[in-house]
């Protein structure tokens, strides 16, 4: 029996062993998680060292030398902050907000010369998992748009893009972004292959039983299911399920689905001080403030956390891939105020937590005290006897979760 404790699922340990000790499955009501070779592993802990599931630094070296704002301590560091929308409207309109990742990834193909874009999309043998892929067009990355509420593990495309020809884009979840500022440390081509590390705001990866329950509700067989897409085509999309040969379609609104897989998020997801994504280059997600349902195509927030970042976008506005304009602190604040809120609490939830014995990951540099202390006695209390509740309720003091957690 194996519990895989704090794992998010990123991959990046797959693609950090040089011994071949480490697979990847996708636990059907867990997610992606990695099963390791006795044998091969041995005393090596170098999965620990990497793994952003465990131990995550928020300090950013990159990060200019002032007393830290507001801003920085509740979502990081931003060299820059814009906010605007995809300019090719095509592009645009099948994202799920905007479709400024899609476009910026599009740019540094067309015209910063990098060799592909590695990030996630649809299996098509089985379209209610993901899989990790590669584009060097503008058909694959029109292609693969869209939200995917599913377990992704981009990291174990890491290989590749440190074996390439060139330069090349990686996009993945703020977690996953987190494990690649850990590997590239290790691997020096890896790091030179690096040419734009993109992330996306995220409030937790339901599993793959999330997405089945959902489409079970709907009277659909999974052996009949042709498509599968979350959002996009408007802002935010549907839910939408193409089967029986694409001739049926069934859907539901963005917010009824999302409320619904919220609950199939794994514990680490619920733990996440990072869901503004602060390690990759360029971190994106919805501009919320501006959603009215007026038919608008999206809108985002775009964060710049790095000079390399900051100077690929000016380029892309400059050759008019994105339309954007400057705003400050206060639109990501009325953007993401659910996000924010969340991280407010954490420092809470792990205070309930160890007062159970229960393992908690090791974050540096996200000020989670100083969040907590700044809320009202009521949230406090709400948060450590919600938390309480649901580690009785769910049974998270078992000793082999607590085994687990002091060895991975």
């Amino acid at each position: 029996m194996v519990d895989w404790g704090l794992c998010i699922g990123c991959g990046a340990c797959y693609s950090a062993c040089n011994k071949g000790a480490v697979t990847l499955e996708n636990v059907e009501s867990v997610g992606i998680r990695p099963r390791f070779s006795a044998e091969g592993c041995g005393s090596c802990t170098q999965c620990l060292s990497i793994c952003p599931g465990y131990s995550l630094d928020g300090a950013q070296p990159a990060a200019p030398a002032t007393k830290a704002t507001r801003a920085d301590q509740e979502f990081g560091p931003a060299l820059e902050i814009w906010e605007g929308y995809a300019a090719d409207p095509e592009i645009r309109y099948a994202a799920s907000s905007g479709g400024l990742l899609s476009a910026l990834a599009l740019y540094c193909l067309e015209q910063e010369g990098m060799q592909f874009v590695s990030h996630t999309g649809v299996d098509e043998q089985q379209p209610w998992i993901n899989k990790t892929t590669r584009s060097t067009t503008r058909a694959q990355m029109l292609s693969r748009t869209g939200s995917r509420y599913a377990p992704s593990s981009p990291c174990d495309s890491l290989k590749n893009i440190e074996e390439s020809a060139g330069p090349c884009v990686f996009i993945g979840k703020p977690c996953d972004a987190a494990a690649v500022s850990e590997v590239r440390k290790l691997r020096p081509e890896l790091d030179r292959k690096l040419g734009l590390v993109l992330t996306f705001f995220c409030a937790g990866t339901p599993s793959t039983k999330g997405t089945l329950d959902l489409v079970a509700s709907m009277k659909i067989d999974r052996g009949e299911i042709d498509t599968v897409r979350y959002r996009g085509e408007g802002w935010p999309g549907h839910f939408k399920v193409q089967y029986d040969g694409k001739s049926k379609q069934q859907s539901m609104t963005y917010e009824e689905s999302w409320a619904r897989l919220t609950s199939y998020r794994p514990l680490r997801c619920n733990l996440c001080p990072d869901g503004l994504g602060r390690f990759g280059d360029l971190s994106c997600g919805d501009a919320w403030e501006k959603h009215t349902g007026n038919g608008d195509q999206g809108r985002s927030i775009v964060l710049v956390r790095t000079e390399r970042g900051r100077q690929i976008l000016h380029r892309a506005i400059a050759k008019g891939y994105v339309t954007l304009e400057r705003v400050d602190s206060n639109a990501v604040f009325a953007a993401q105020p659910n996000l924010l809120q969340r991280r407010r609490e954490l420092f809470g939830r792990f205070l309930a937590m160890r007062m159970m014995g229960i393992p908690t990951p090791r974050f540096k540099g996200f000020f989670l005290f100083r969040g907590w202390i700044n809320q009202s006695p009521s949230i406090q209390a709400r948060t450590v006897i919600g938390t309480l509740r649901r580690i009785i309720q769910r049974r998270w003091w078992k000793r082999r979760t607590i085994e687990f957690a002091r060895t991975i």
